[in-house]
């Protein structure tokens, strides 16, 4: 388990701060797809009726380990901005210092 501060001090990029102050840290997750968007239509149209798969389905993953994107959130000026991680084969829990 790699552990990671809840908080930490970083620079804030907000139009009223512009100086290091506490910000909040949370794991980046990715929001749900639209079933309307338009690269999804115009998959599920070719896909439907007969054929069978249409587009090539990619087999030759290279990587083991994925960087965790973390978000970084002021709790002042409400800005938030993504940094990554190290690649960690392990799932990462947030820790608080106290």
């Amino acid at each position: 388990m790699v552990n990671i501060p809840k908080t930490r001090m970083t620079y804030c990029k907000g139009k009223d701060c512009k100086k290091h102050t506490q910000h909040k840290v949370t794991q980046y997750k990715a929001g749900k797809a639209s079933l309307f968007a338009q690269g999804k239509r115009r998959y599920d149209r070719k896909q439907s009726g007969y054929g069978g798969q249409t587009k090539p389905v990619f087999h030759k993953k290279a990587k083991t380990t994925k960087k965790v994107v973390l978000r970084t959130s002021s709790s002042g000026t409400a800005t938030s901005s993504p940094f990554r991680s190290a690649p960690t084969k392990r799932e990462t829990a947030m820790r608080g210092h106290g």
